[in-house]
């Protein structure tokens, strides 16, 4: 027979963590269905979440599974692949187990797809970095660069001024003549340097940047690059079910209410799902609400069933 769950989160990462925390507790039968692919894997450490300050992520998801367990919550790694409504939701997963349940919370992330840089992807989340808020007080003060994938990366070059004030503002393939007379402006005022000429790689010595180097052979010795990933939202299982998405600067995103309701019925989504910049305390504040918002709405629902008979 097919397994029957109150609510299965899909993504196992910070926000469906903390959803199947409040589910757990709320004593709904929950299931956790994760790939084990959290988007700040690469970071040795993450900042700016009260109390875990520093803790490094996978420690950080390595607690909250066992957090879950004591609630009844089972977790299960492995990859959703087809959902498929009707009588709730029938729920497939790539290992051939297919389970139904009432409610869903889709918390699948997404991916950061990094410049086509020699050496970038070797190094992000060390001395490449793209969240001065997550990254820039550990390496204040050194020599920062900053890789340019459109004009908008000016807001980039600008924000990490405040974490260092020797900046160089790599324009790579964009033109100068493409950012505004207000960017120059603002550069200039902030003392970031704008650096024409395409990267042509990194220079890494002993395991370190030391320096980035230009098609046209000059080096820049530097510490520490930010670069801009694009993000590539997660939302296949969402558009399958037909949920709206809105376009952004960074992607499309599904339309949620407060909560993270979409616009399909019993469909949460939290987290990186729902925007760019969920950092890891606002995904934990998303599943949290998204859950207790399921707890109200199966209550709500199981007594106006009960008041019909």
């Amino acid at each position: 027979m097919t397994e029957k769950y109150a609510v299965v989160v899909v993504g196992g990462g910070t926000a469906g963590l903390s959803a199947a925390l409040v589910l757990g507790r709320a004593r709904h039968r929950t299931l956790v269905v994760d790939a084990g692919e959290p988007r700040n894997a690469p970071a040795a450490h993450m900042q700016g979440y009260l109390s875990r300050d520093g803790m490094p992520p996978a420690e950080f998801l390595a607690v909250g599974r066992e957090e879950i367990a004591r609630y009844g919550v089972e977790l299960v790694r492995d990859r959703v692949v087809e959902v498929e409504e009707g009588e709730g939701f029938a729920v497939v997963l790539a290992g051939g187990r297919t389970v139904r349940a009432r409610r869903l919370v889709i918390a699948t992330g997404l991916k950061d797809e990094l410049p086509a840089v020699p050496g970038v992807a070797e190094r992000f989340g060390r001395d490449v970095l793209h969240c001065p808020f997550c990254h820039g007080w550990e390496v204040r003060d050194q020599p920062f660069g900053v890789l340019a994938s459109s004009p908008a990366s000016v807001h980039q070059a600008l924000i990490v001024s405040q974490w260092s004030k020797d900046v160089r503002f790599f324009l790579h393939t964009v033109a100068e003549e493409e950012l505004s007379d207000q960017d120059l402006r603002r550069l200039a005022a902030a003392g970031v340097d704008v650096v024409p000429g395409e990267v042509a790689g990194l220079v890494v010595e002993d395991d370190r940047l030391t320096g980035v180097r230009l098609a046209d052979g000059t080096l820049h010795a530097r510490s520490v690059l930010f670069v801009g990933p694009r993000p590539v939202p997660q939302t296949g299982l969402l558009e399958r079910l037909g949920a709206e998405l809105h376009e952004t600067p960074f992607g499309a995103y599904p339309v949620v209410d407060p909560t993270g309701l979409t616009t399909v019925p019993g469909v949460w989504a939290a987290g990186n799902a729902i925007g760019f910049a969920e950092q890891v305390v606002h995904a934990a504040s998303g599943g949290y609400r998204a859950a207790s918002a399921i707890v109200g709405d199966l209550l709500m629902t199981d007594l106006d069933a009960v008041a019909r008979e």
